[in-house]
């Protein structure tokens, strides 16, 4: 069973610009209202490629109301936490060149008791064997450490956890002992080299490769370094593989790494081996770019796009 936890979902409104100008008025085109979080998006890729999922987190006041709404109007199967505090709303804007600008809420705030309850939930949902992807920001009230202890307790009960976090959370995520930090995690290029506090302009691919093999070194099964235009890396014990992005039209780049995850993650459960399951992650993420919003792809397109995925295994 793969269960998807979003601490800090949002309604994700997503419109299209011309051209963004700043300091002016700016007409907005296109829009649609997503249910968002990470998780939440991880769920619907899921769902997408044939498999099944329990999305999990907290949601609050009207907007949790509708943030639910869409959930089940998607057909996913859910199981929140209600909380006092409001679920926040998203803006991404998308300029005719494909940039994206994003606009997010800090989130609700997250009392001690509401987030006993999830830990409580989660451990209910059973652990030996299970999947868990924890995922996105934390909200207010959650101290740095929450993706620690959560690994923590998951892993101990027999879980396996796919972490992507970034900043001090997943920071303090690997310092536990080898046990008990996260199996997998998805940094992209910016977030891994923060980890190390090295700048962009130290980071060759021989580096980049260094360093997730040191992440390796505290007990973490598999980096998946995403890198946009530059395709992606993944490294394990086993290897180091690279497979360039695939040429697609780019409607919008939200999402595409949820889509990454919930394709890994589908395939771990599923039992496809590792060059399967890079193959499966990187056409889910590209064909995440040329869907509007926070849509995950169909599966008939990825089908497609992975007759077009090349991967290489470097060392």
């Amino acid at each position: 069973m793969i269960i998807t936890v979003s601490v800090n979902p949002a309604l994700d409104k997503t419109a299209r610009v011309d051209v963004m100008r700043p300091n002016s008025l700016n007409r907005l085109e296109d829009v649609r209202l997503d249910a968002g979080g990470k998780g939440v998006n991880v769920s619907a890729m899921i769902q997408a490629l044939g498999g099944n999922s329990m999305a999990a987190g907290f949601a609050g006041g009207g907007a949790g109301d509708e943030l639910l709404a869409r959930i089940a109007g998607q057909g996913l199967a859910h199981d929140f936490v209600r909380i006092a505090s409001v679920t926040r709303t998203n803006l991404k804007l998308v300029d005719k060149g494909g940039s994206l600008t994003e606009l997010n809420e800090p989130g609700p705030e997250i009392t001690a008791e509401e987030y006993e309850t999830l830990e409580k939930k989660l451990l209910g949902f059973g652990t030996r064997g299970n999947f868990f992807v924890l995922s996105g920001s934390l909200p207010r009230g959650l101290q740095k450490d929450t993706y620690k202890k959560l690994c923590a307790l998951l892993r101990k009960n027999g879980a396996a956890v796919f972490l992507d976090a970034d900043g001090e959370a997943l920071e303090k995520a690997l310092t536990s002992i080898r046990t008990e930090v996260p199996n997998f995690i998805k940094p992209n290029r910016f977030e891994l080299l923060k980890l190390f506090n090295m700048e962009d302009r130290e980071a060759s691919e021989t580096v980049l490769i260094q360093l997730c093999k040191q992440l390796l070194e505290r007990g973490v099964s598999l980096v998946c370094l995403s890198m946009g235009p530059e395709g992606a890396l993944f490294i394990s014990p086993q290897g180091t593989w690279k497979s360039p992005a695939l040429p697609v039209k780019v409607q919008s780049s939200v999402g595409a790494g949820d889509s990454m995850v919930g394709a890994l993650v589908y395939g771990f459960e599923k039992g496809l081996g590792a060059e399967a399951c890079f193959a499966l992650a990187m056409a889910a993420s590209a064909g995440a770019c040329t869907t509007e919003g926070t849509r995950p792809p169909a599966r008939d397109l990825v089908n497609e796009l992975l007759k077009q995925v090349e991967l290489q295994k470097i060392n």
